[in-house]
């Protein structure tokens, strides 16, 4: 059985979602951040950065145990492992690569860089978050183009989608700020009618 250690956080539930959405059994270990959890010795056994999430396989590649970090590396590896998700064609494979990389090297940073700045450093600017938030915005805007041009990321759901979407979740009152991005609001009603990512998004209970 696959172990998933996380928590209730955008880059949890990516790991989560594509799990349920590739049918793979995996048992939850909750990681309290606010407590510190993950800065124990135990968890840091398994990831030295002490960040969530961290999926464990016992019967990885030949048989032995895999150790993964990092939530883009556990949607490549599941999706790679199911054969679901990431075509085979490889005509359209790098379309789904591009816009998984779209959503995990673009969106989800500056995400993050703007609840650090809006939320976490000691010395807040008022000018750093709107050039941050206006960059963020940027990205969403060139999802909602592409979305424009077909019903998902890259024609078909795919790891992109799943990468996007709790990000998306998390940012969606900014981002619908006067009616803005209508295609990217009517994807995400789809992608949050799937019942295995509703699934997804709810872990840990």
């Amino acid at each position: 059985m696959i172990e998933l250690y996380t928590a209730a956080t955008t880059n949890g539930q990516r790991a989560s979602i594509v799990l349920e959405e590739c049918g793979i059994p995996y048992q939850v270990h909750k990681v309290d951040l606010q407590k510190g959890e993950q800065h124990s010795v135990a968890f840091l056994a398994l990831n030295p950065r002490g960040q969530v999430p961290v999926l464990v396989d016992p019967q990885g590649p030949g048989g032995k145990p895999l150790t993964i970090a990092q939530s883009g590396a556990i949607v490549l590896h599941c999706a790679m492992t199911s054969g679901k998700f990431l075509p085979a064609d490889p005509a359209r494979r790098p379309l789904v690569l591009q816009a998984f990389m779209a959503a995990m090297s673009d969106c989800s940073p500056w995400s993050g860089a703007l609840f650090v700045t809006e939320e976490r450093v000691p010395d807040r600017s008022a000018k750093n978050a709107d050039f941050i938030r206006n960059t963020l915005l940027l990205h969403f805007k060139e999802a909602d183009r592409l979305l424009g041009l077909g019903g998902y990321l890259a024609g078909e759901v795919s790891i992109a989608d799943f990468a996007l979407y709790p990000t998306y979740n998390y940012r969606a009152p900014l981002l619908h700020e006067g009616g803005k991005l209508p295609n990217l609001k009517r994807w995400a009603a789809a992608m949050a009618a799937r019942p295995a990512l509703q699934r997804g998004m709810k872990v840990p209970a």
